[in-house]
């Protein structure tokens, strides 16, 4: 049945124009020689999404939840053989589906290495960013895992991204502003002091004056952690201009609650003894 398959897609004129490669070209590329072949086969088959439709529908569920282990498995030389399958995986219309490839990219990454990692993880997890709320939350929560095996100039993309993270489809959903506190406390250590003071200081003032105390607390130590990282940086005008900031918004705030974060944010780790000790 496959021969008779792939003669009738070859005899296609209009599908053979269409594509860069022949059918026949099309299967040698999935070719391995680490596993069966017909067990690659099989699982490659259970991601069609007429298949989903008609015998499971939780079954691209469970091929996105397996893909890491399948790429371990086979290794980074044989990714050719799950390219068109993730893709497809992370273009189909089931949330639950990209969801699970959105917590599991950061693990694919570190099996493919940078270079297949910009060329193909990249621009999926670029469409995960624009995702839903429960998509999002998947590569928010591994967000540093994913962006330090990429290239510094590649990495710093995404700096102009982050605020956005900010914007959620429920405003009640304070968990993934909390997660992005947490985030960004790793984050520190990836980019510069500059980078540091223009992108990611504005974020942490905003997370600090969040509504739910939970995500305040966190905020307290991302900017505890920014002036501590500000002060080792070899330059010293973005820790004093953050320090005067932080006396202005918050320690002569004329709201009791401004003047209180002011002395949360120098509890954390006591701020003013880094500093002026």
């Amino acid at each position: 049945n496959m021969d008779s398959t792939l003669h009738y897609l070859h005899n296609d004129s209009d599908l053979s124009t269409n594509s860069s490669f022949s059918p026949e070209e099309e299967r040698k590329s999935k070719v391995q020689d680490v596993v069966p072949q017909a067990l690659l086969d099989q699982y490659l088959s259970m991601t069609d999404p007429s298949r989903a439709q008609t015998v499971d529908t939780e079954i691209a569920k469970h091929c996105a939840y397996s893909l890491p282990g399948v790429a371990l498995t086979l290794g980074r030389q044989n990714w050719h053989c799950l390219k068109d399958t993730y893709e497809t995986l992370a273009s189909d219309m089931q949330w639950k589906v990209r969801r699970t490839l959105a917590f599991s990219i950061h693990e694919l990454a570190v099996i493919l290495g940078d270079q297949l990692t910009a060329g193909d993880l990249v621009p999926v997890f670029n469409g995960f960013l624009k995702d839903l709320d429960e998509v999002r939350i998947g590569v928010l929560k591994h967000l540093h895992d994913f962006l330090k095996l990429l290239h510094l100039d590649k990495r710093r993309e995404y700096l102009y991204q982050l605020q956005e993270f900010l914007v959620t489809d429920n405003s009640r959903n304070w968990r993934f502003r909390a997660e992005l506190a947490e985030q960004l406390i790793l984050l520190l250590d990836l980019y510069s002091a500059r980078d540091i003071y223009d992108y990611l200081r504005p974020i942490a003032f905003s997370l600090c004056a969040d509504k739910v105390s939970s995500v305040r607390w966190i905020s307290y130590k991302l900017v505890s952690e920014m002036v501590k990282k500000l002060y080792m940086a070899s330059t010293s005008t973005f820790v004093i201009d953050l320090m005067n900031e932080l006396v202005e918004k918050f320690c002569r705030c004329r709201k009791w609650s401004g003047r209180q974060t002011f002395v949360f944010i120098c509890q954390v780790k006591c701020l003013f003894v880094h500093f002026f000790g």
